[in-house]
C-alpha cells in the first residue's frame, strides 16, 4: 500500500494534498497524460467549476480501465489559467475525490493552455501495490 506521509519536521500542507508518497518495490504504475474538462463526447465543461469536475472524472476512468483506484494516485500536476480559480478548483476536486485522497500535488498558474476556452488541467500518476 502507498504511504502518505506529512512529515513532522515540515510545515502542513496548504490544501488537501501529501507532502510525500511512498511507493513499495514492485508496485504496477500507471501515468495519466494531462486531462481537461472534455467528456467523453467531446464537449467541454462550461466554467472552472464543471471542468475541474471533468478533469477529476477523467482520472478516475483511467483508473477503472487499469483497475485502479483513487488512493492509488501518488500524483498530480495541475494548471490553472487564473490563481482566482483556485477555490472553485479545490471545491470540484473534493467533490469528486473526496478529502481522504491526498496525493503529492503541484499547482500552477500558467498564461494559457492548448485551447483559450480550457481553464484547468491536471496529469496525474498512480501506483497500485503488489497484494
Amino acid at each position: 500500500m502507498n504511504e502518505h506521509l506529512n512529515p513532522k519536521t515540515m510545515h502542513q500542507p496548504g490544501g488537501v494534498y501529501s507532502h510525500t508518497v511512498h511507493v513499495p518495490a514492485n508496485s504496477e504504475w500507471l501515468v495519466i497524460a494531462g486531462q481537461i474538462g472534455i467528456n467523453a463526447k467531446g464537449r467541454l465543461a462550461n466554467g472552472i467549476r464543471k471542468q475541474s469536475e471533468q478533469v477529476f472524472r477523467n482520472i478516475l476512468a483511467a483508473l477503472r480501465a487499469h483497475r485502479m483506484r483513487k488512493e492509488d494516485l501518488v500524483k498530480t500536476n495541475v494548471y490553472l489559467t487564473d490563481s482566482r480559480f483556485i477555490d472553485d478548483y479545490r471545491a470540484a476536486r473534493s467533490a469528486i475525490l473526496g478529502d481522504e485522497c491526498a496525493p503529492a500535488s503541484t499547482l500552477v498558474i500558467v498564461d494559457g493552455l492548448a485551447s483559450p476556452d480550457m481553464l484547468v488541467e491536471v496529469e496525474a500518476w498512480a501506483a497500485r501495490s503488489p497484494s
